[in-house]
């Protein structure tokens, strides 16, 4: 029996809830379904499904192969589409996630330019600031700011981001205004949540860095919602540009410590690891680094 059709009725039964369905989506006869996972169970010398008369459930050794085996059918797929890609038009569907912020303000054209460019292209995004898992969640590229927490992600530089801390002219005028980053450890700030340093600040002085004590009462998991809320006079905020710049043309903030600067951060394409990149995705992240190579952020 081929070893790869075992796999693929194996795999289709679980996803399909049942061998019925599985011999559907195959095109084969429910009973060669059957057979097939019946003597790849045989060949491995475990039960992979405990089989009712309504249902079938992996067993635990089941459980751990199924995640394997469509890694491998997965891979395979990917092989052949990267192959397929390069002799043609590149089609099919990306899926992609992008944080919120960025993803609307940034992103939304070098998208729209790209879907204009490829006809037969079709982009899935998720909107969302958490950092969502590109392996559990199937996520062809996601495209993250800061520094990347997960090493085994396989990761490209597209831009720089850079930040400012501001506050409105009422919270100013209220409580004056820092002169030093140290100086921050009297007045209250707004966090960002999503990630550990986003509760501390970093500035540079005489080529070292400082970080200075800080107090808040409010975190969020958006950087644009802080910069909004700074706006209305609440405490000092600290973000990327992009978030503030309307606020400070519009003179609802002001930029502070402005002799103290805060590192830029970098903003990055990454793909999961383990996994062919498809040329559809190679061509999207191209486009992108094409597009942020000559805007500053």
């Amino acid at each position: 029996m081929n070893r790869l059709q075992e796999l693929e009725a194996f795999v289709a039964v679980v996803d399909f809830q049942g061998f019925s369905n599985a011999s559907d989506k195959l095109g084969v006869a429910k009973s060669m379904v059957s057979r097939r996972v019946s003597e790849l169970e045989q060949r491995l010398g475990v039960q992979l499904l405990q089989r009712t008369t309504r249902r079938q459930s992996l067993t635990e050794a089941g459980r751990e192969f199924y995640q394997r085996a469509s890694q491998i059918l997965g891979d395979l797929h990917e092989a052949e589409q990267v192959v397929a890609d390069s002799q043609c038009e590149i089609s099919g569907k990306i899926r992609l996630a992008l944080p919120l912020g960025f993803g609307v303000r940034q992103l939304a054209q070098p998208i729209a330019d790209f879907l204009e460019q490829h006809a037969d292209i079709e982009i899935d995004i998720d909107l969302n600031d958490r950092h969502v898992d590109l392996v559990e969640d199937n996520i062809d590229l996601a495209i993250r700011i800061g520094d990347l927490q997960d090493s085994s992600l396989i990761a490209r530089k597209l831009a720089s981001v850079h930040l400012a801390t501001c506050a409105s002219p009422e919270y100013l005028e209220k409580h004056g205004e820092p002169r030093h980053p140290a100086e921050l450890a009297q007045h209250e700030v707004l966090v960002y949540s999503n990630v550990a340093v986003g509760r501390q600040w970093f500035y540079q002085q005489e080529g070292k860095q400082v970080s200075p004590r800080m107090k808040y009462r409010l975190s969020a998991n958006n950087g644009e919602f802080l910069a909004a809320v700074a706006s209305y006079g609440h405490a000092i905020v600290s973000a990327p540009l992009a978030f503030l710049q309307d606020y400070i043309e519009a003179g609802q903030l002001v930029s502070i410590l402005t002799d103290f600067p805060r590192p830029e951060i970098g903003m990055y394409a990454v793909y999961p690891p383990g996994r062919l990149v498809s040329r559809r995705v190679k061509v999207l992240s191209d486009t992108l680094y094409a597009y942020f190579r000559e805007r500053a952020i």
